[in-house]
């Protein structure tokens, strides 16, 4: 597998509580994050085919997750950021409320490493522990210590 979560997710890339209130303006929250990252070359097209693929099919994994992810040119290498929403955000498109936000870029060309990460925040946030560890985060530092936790590496 490739990197791990907690080696591409950095404090700055984590917002622990997030101030939009519906779901596209969290989106913009939480991948405005990623506006200076190294690898974003693009990022006003990266957000406009994250929200296209969100219109396509929901990102609503159900137990208060989401992953809106695109698969673009618009970034150079895999990005990551993260939100959290203590009221929980209503994704119109599955009725779910979301607490988690996972916005994932990634390039086209880079399928498995995509997937491989996909799968690792999946199985990772299956685990009601962790979630709720994660949506009682007071610091983005905690936040990750959390995730590392899960992933064996703290």
């Amino acid at each position: 597998m490739g990197k791990a979560i907690s080696e591409t997710l950095r404090p700055h890339l984590v917002t622990i509580q997030l101030e939009a209130n519906t779901q596209e303006a969290a989106l913009k929250e939480v991948a405005s994050l990623l506006k200076s990252h190294p690898n974003m070359s693009n990022f006003d097209g990266f957000f406009t085919e994250l929200l296209l693929r969100e219109k396509l099919e929901s990102t609503c994994l159900g137990m208060d997750t989401a992953f809106p992810h695109a698969r673009t040119d618009h970034v150079k290498n895999l990005v990551i950021a993260a939100g959290v929403s203590r009221e929980g955000i209503l994704f119109e498109k599955t009725n779910q409320t979301v607490k988690l936000i996972f916005v994932i870029g990634t390039p086209k060309r880079m399928v498995t490493e995509y997937l491989a990460t996909v799968g690792a925040l999946a199985r990772l946030l299956k685990e009601e522990i962790l979630r709720n560890k994660l949506f009682s985060a007071k610091t983005a530092e905690e936040f990750l210590f959390f995730i590392a936790e899960a992933e064996g590496k703290a």
